[in-house]
């Protein structure tokens, strides 16, 4: 089935995990990869972790296992949990109008829950890099679900406010953009949204536990589109990216102004989908 988009483009409908688990899933071979030699390159990669770890020594994030940031069994895991993107809007109370139809669709790779939540709070909280393999290969999948083709498309990351770049020292979605890149060829990533001086987002406190209302107003006028970047997307098809979707207030407000730029914003993909909090009108 499919569902057409406010751009006009489509993208496929795909059922929530939570309602519908998805079957048994198993690789054909031990690597993401068909071609041998990029088989072996990965094999190359794991055994220069191998030997890394010798000198410092890690365990995984998920199970404690030691050797590795991510063990072998958590994930193929992860893999599972991330085996068939889905539609995630209807979860997101920003995304939807009040009678029920779709502002901004929004594809998942997984629901948050199990080890891609602790993968991705290990990743985010404590600059676990070394996850960005495995949780960008998720982000990709979800790309490659929420496109039927990337005929000049674009991807836009969201951008992390200057306190949470300062405190953390990266932008979560731009490295997990750096590791979903090599699944996408030839996709361009355009950088062009900013926190914008002297928005709601300079108030205390942050957006966890707020309802809908609440997120929305707290996140309007928060973002802005570079001025020398316009061009870079006015006419462009594009998809907005971020990590975690809760009620989809961040995500409209990114597509809003992008809107606003002259693009055409044809959805939004995001790693994992939460179960929203209680939302209040």
């Amino acid at each position: 089935m499919t569902s057409r988009t406010a751009a006009g483009g489509k993208l496929r409908l795909m059922a929530d995990p939570d309602l519908s688990p998805p079957l048994h899933w198993s690789g054909r071979h031990r690597s993401e990869h068909g071609s041998p030699l990029l088989r072996f390159s990965d094999q190359l990669a794991a055994a220069a972790a191998d030997l890394l770890c010798l000198a410092v020594p890690v365990d995984c994030v998920c199970c404690g296992a030691e050797d590795r940031a991510l063990c072998i069994t958590c994930d193929r895991l992860i893999r599972r949990l991330t085996v068939a993107p889905f539609r995630a809007e209807s979860g997101a109370p920003a995304l939807m109008d009040v009678e029920g139809r779709v502002l901004l669709p929004a594809v998942a790779a997984g629901v948050y829950r199990e080890e891609l939540a602790q993968a991705l709070l290990s990743f985010k909280r404590h600059g676990q890099h070394q996850l960005k393999r495995s949780l960008g290969r998720a982000l990709a999948g979800a790309v490659r679900a929420a496109a039927e083709d990337f005929d000049g498309m674009c991807i836009v990351p969201v951008p992390t406010s200057t306190k949470a770049y300062l405190n953390r020292g990266f932008s979560p979605v731009h490295l997990l953009l750096a590791g979903a890149r090599r699944h996408l060829p030839g996709l361009a990533v355009e950088d062009v949204l900013a926190k914008a001086g002297g928005s709601a987002l300079q108030l205390p406190g942050g957006q966890k536990g707020l309802g809908r209302g609440a997120r929305r107003q707290r996140v309007r006028g928060s973002m802005r589109v570079h001025r020398r970047s316009q061009g870079k997307v006015a006419g462009r098809r594009c998809i907005i990216v971020d990590d975690v979707l809760t009620t989809g207030a961040t995500l409209a407000e990114a597509a809003r102004v992008l809107d606003r730029a002259g693009a055409q914003v044809e959805g939004a993909v995001v790693l994992a989908a939460t179960r929203p909090p209680d939302a209040k009108a």
